[in-house]
């Protein structure tokens, strides 16, 4: 059973619109915690969230049974996370020992009480877990479309048209480089894990592995030896890595062979399905990443992109080169944002593929989202440019800015040259910074398992991106007010 927020909170609980938050902090905490409370204050867009909260981890679900953490919790804890670019154990003791934060999450301040709520690591990694990436979305346009009154004068009746700017950056997974051995090590080694850990843990009988640390010892030597031949130098250096890598192939062939044998020992006792599978997989990547290496450095074959991985923990990983000096490769996907002139994200997307591809989706998502009239610019950079996506998107938005790629005729470099379109495209630059701003706040690498867990893990960072420059801009404004009433007292 859950509920949106505690309906009786107790009498030494600040209620969240009255917490009072430091206005000249530098820390990145009281910015975040200015946004959430934000959203508890406007009555409209917490009810929206709500709403959608609800229907997402409420639906089918009987209002009965043991009390399982508000939803207000979920949603502060997910954001701060992100926010602060924080692990578990950190949101553990944040969690458990902040006292704003406590105050926000609607929790008495003194954790050390008999009745004072505390929140377990699991307990945190299951719940903010629930969220998935499409709701984080729906929760996003809201917070972006809410989030531009903050930037206008309270006297604007209307909003000003948007001006977006649209790039694209890598956000890598959390995987080591790829070589192809050793991600066959890889391969072997979860195996010898695995066979461990169903022996001491589970109790599964499975003959033939007294001798399992050495394996990992002759498994692990074999692979050094490999990889420090491969790519070092000297004298005979082809015959040498030859006649290493043969050797390193050899144990993992036998050790491929005793997984197998294991695997069908497992067939006559109570296996749970998920343990069978695990091993399962471990065991087709270890015999593919052998059949590569041999391939690869003994026949010496080109392997096929399609064929290569480069995450055994991570599959979905992509190999990408942006073309940059450093770094020149960069392993993840990349992700799409867009943000407008108050630096808000007004929309995101990724993984996506190529930049070319990308210019007409994101603007029918804006247009179909605010209304034809409401996007006054939309810059790209040179990677989105196409003719006929130009042309399309100028019969909707009155100023695109797609600079052309090579050679300009004296029409295309005259229409370059016009005032407006230099200023738009040298605002452009500030997309960089919204840009670097997420990979501080937890948007440079993925910390979550699978691409269900990429896809939650953007959603998050986002969120908490557009609240930190709401709850910015909000602090800024009660301290220009609080210094006016200084002032005229």
């Amino acid at each position: 059973m859950r509920q949106r927020f505690n309906p009786e909170p107790d009498l030494q609980i600040t209620p969240i619109e009255k917490i009072l938050l430091p206005r000249h902090s530098r820390d990145e905490l009281p910015p975040i915690l200015a946004g959430l409370q934000w959203i508890w204050t406007h009555l409209t867009l917490k009810s929206q969230i709500f709403a959608l909260l609800e229907a997402r981890l409420l639906a089918d679900k009987k209002p009965t049974g043991r009390p399982g953490m508000d939803l207000w919790q979920i949603l502060v804890l997910g954001v701060v996370r992100l926010g602060l670019n924080a692990d578990w154990d950190r949101m553990e003791h944040l969690a458990n020992y902040d006292l704003l934060l406590r105050q926000v999450l609607g929790v008495c301040q003194n954790p050390w009480g008999a009745e004072a709520q505390s929140f377990r690591h699991q307990t945190l990694r299951d719940n903010v877990a629930l969220l998935d990436a499409a709701l984080l979305k729906e929760i996003n346009v809201l917070v972006a479309a809410a989030g531009r009154q903050v930037f206008v004068s309270q006297l604007s009746v209307e909003l000003p048209a948007l001006q977006i700017k649209v790039d694209t950056y890598v956000l890598e997974t959390d995987v080591h480089f790829p070589t192809d051995l050793n991600l066959l090590f890889d391969a072997g080694r979860k195996c010898l894990d695995l066979v461990g850990k169903y022996q001491k843990v589970f109790g599964y009988d499975l003959p033939g592995w007294r001798k399992l640390e050495d394996w990992r010892r002759r498994f692990k030597a074999a692979e050094r030896v490999a990889s420090k031949t491969a790519f070092g130098g000297g004298k005979d250096k082809d015959k040498r890595v030859r006649a290493v890598v043969s050797q390193y192939l050899q144990v993992g062939r036998e050790l491929s062979a005793k997984v197998s044998a294991s695997l069908l020992s497992l067939c006559d006792q109570p296996v749970d399905a998920a343990d069978w599978e695990v091993l399962v997989y471990f065991q087709q990547m270890l015999d593919k990443h052998i059949d590569l290496v041999d391939r690869r450095l003994l026949q010496r074959q080109d392997i096929p992109g399609p064929e290569k991985i480069y995450s055994l923990f991570e599959p979905h990983t992509e190999w990408l080169t942006q073309g940059k000096l450093h770094p020149p490769v960069e392993l993840g996907h990349r992700l799409l944002v867009a943000t407008d002139q108050h630096q808000l994200i007004q929309d995101y997307d990724g993984p996506v593929g190529v930049d070319v591809a990308q210019s007409v989706p994101v603007a029918s998502r804006l247009v179909g989202r605010y209304g034809e009239g409401q996007i006054a610019s939309m810059s790209f950079d040179k990677g989105f440019t196409r003719q006929q996506d130009r042309e399309l998107l100028s019969l909707f938005i009155p100023q695109v800015i797609m600079p052309k790629r090579g050679r300009k005729n004296a029409e295309e470099a005259q229409a370059e040259r016009a005032k407006k379109f230099v200023a738009l495209r040298k605002a452009h630059s500030a997309v960089e910074s919204a840009i670097n701003a997420l990979e501080h706040h937890g948007l440079n690498r993925c910390l979550d398992v699978g691409l269900e867990g990429y896809t939650r893990y953007v959603g998050y960072g986002v969120l908490a991106y557009n609240l930190h420059v709401i709850g910015r801009r909000l602090l800024e404004q009660r301290g220009a007010a609080g210094a006016t009433l200084a002032s005229a007292a």
